[in-house]
């Protein structure tokens, strides 16, 4: 039996870091403010058929592996069995050595299940067997998983119109885990989008009353925010691929909308106009409602059409994109900022080029008001692992800082995903211990594990006031 290279020390190379990790990391809760968890499953505690069900459903990160591992798709996402499908995911773990993949499945064997053995095609009948049978516990439920990492917190990402029934449910129960909503209103900042239209009329079903002009639309959203401000609503996120500099004496996001709801064509330009209004429209009243705003920038989404008429958004097709990120981007930070109504913001960017970019921009707009209040965010999506994190935090340290920095999220769809925290805490107590022991930064415990704290944990909590 071939066992596991996860150890008391892994990823930690000097006693220092072991030290800083063990005594001032590992214990910590986790507030993982930005996740795309079911909120169904969590709030009715659901139980897990198989390992396959909890572990490979939705995972786009192992999708990709398997198909560039050369597995059928009727594995991945068609209907294959579950039994099956974990089969061929098993052939493919130890082809995905180096890659995140590879350290993520063993630590989450590991931590949920306590099974030490390495995956692979002679190990995973056995450890299908073994963890389908654990899964039937009470303990490795939904919200009994979530315990085992002492999750405290879980901020899902729900569209506007969302009734946020399971929300309600988990908060009028007796959980300990706080389950809270985000505002994800994309829908309707992409004009061009050919269910534009469709997504306007549930909106406008939602409020109760139709959509046909740009101040009904803000009206409706404004309507949103305040039924998911009751929810314990705290945060808004936009998944965008890129933000645009306005001539704002040649807007006209009244008639662009009236134009879309005729049927008429619109520029690459109008599209980029509406987008820009009605951020600025939401960025406002985010600020009004004392609302964290998160930007995800630099996504190009779906760029397979035959999986994407076969499986649907988010079926492992997205790539980073190459799109001018800076003068948007300063263009709607400064155009709140002037006005005074920029609200906290957290800023991720996809494409590594805009690491400093980003960094430097986060740095432009804070205010006096609240420590931190413009963060760039964590390694975000495929910089989500080793080498990013490491630049990640190597940026922020030399541009910002750390010390101030609201740490790590899962980003995921898995219920088996929370030893992520895990893996940026250990590579954040690495890159510390480092320095001690290059003599870059005082042998001072005391200090650095408040630091290693405050990241991990209490800036965060500090930063959201949930």
């Amino acid at each position: 039996m071939k066992q596991t290279f996860i150890t008391e020390g892994f990823l930690l190379q000097s006693s220092f870091a072991q030290e800083l990790y063990h005594d001032h990391a590992a214990d910590l809760p986790i507030n993982d403010y930005h996740n795309h968890l079911s909120p169904a499953a969590i709030a009715e505690n659901r139980s897990f058929k198989n390992i396959s069900e909890v572990w490979l459903d939705g995972d786009h990160y192992k999708w990709r592996a398997m198909r560039a591992n050369g597995i059928a798709e009727s594995y991945i996402t068609g209907g294959a069995d579950d039994r099956d499908k974990f089969l061929k995911w098993s052939q493919t773990v130890p082809y995905t050595m180096r890659n995140p993949l590879y350290h993520w499945t063993h630590l989450e064997l590991l931590r949920y299940f306590g099974i030490s053995e390495l995956l692979d095609d002679q190990s995973a009948i056995n450890i299908y067997e073994q963890t389908s049978a654990l899964l039937q516990k009470p303990e490795n439920s939904a919200q009994g998983l979530l315990r085992q990492m002492k999750v405290e917190l879980v901020c899902t990402t729900d569209d506007p119109t969302d009734s946020l029934v399971h929300h309600k449910a988990m908060q009028a129960s007796a959980s300990d885990i706080k389950l809270l909503p985000t505002f994800r209103p994309d829908r309707y900042c992409h004009i061009n989008h050919p269910d534009f239209l469709t997504y306007l009329q549930a909106l406008g079903e939602t409020v109760g009353h139709e959509i046909h002009s740009f101040d009904a639309l803000i009206e409706a959203l404004e309507n949103r925010i305040h039924h998911f401000g009751t929810h314990g609503c705290r945060l808004a996120d936009h998944g965008l691929a890129q933000l645009f500099k306005i001539d704002e004496q040649m807007t006209d996001e009244h008639g662009i909308l009236s134009k879309r709801i005729a049927g008429r064509h619109l520029t690459k330009k109008d599209a980029a106009v509406f987008q820009m209004a009605v951020l600025h429209e939401l960025g406002k009243i985010y600020h009004r409602e004392g609302w964290v705003m998160q930007l995800h920038l630099g996504a190009m989404r779906n760029n397979n059409d035959r999986l994407m008429h076969a499986v649907g958004a988010d079926a492992g097709c997205d790539s980073i994109g190459d799109y001018e990120q800076g003068e948007g981007l300063s263009y709607f930070m400064n155009s709140l900022d002037r006005i005074d109504q920029l609200p906290k913001t957290i800023l991720y960017n996809l494409n590594p080029r805009d690491n400093e970019l980003f960094a430097t921009m986060a740095g432009n707009y804070n205010d006096g008001s609240s420590i931190g209040k413009i963060q760039w965010g964590s390694a975000w999506w495929f910089l989500d692992q080793k080498d990013g994190m490491e630049k990640q935090i190597n940026t922020l340290s030399n541009m910002g800082l750390l010390s101030r920095f609201i740490g790590m999220l899962t980003d995921s769809r898995s219920f088996l995903s929370f030893p992520r925290h895990e893996y940026f805490r250990r590579i954040l107590c690495q890159v510390i211990g480092a320095d001690v022991d290059a003599g870059l930064l005082p042998k001072d415990m005391n200090f650095l594990g408040q630091m290693v704290k405050d990241i991990c944990y209490h800036n965060a909590k500090q930063y959201f006031n949930f």
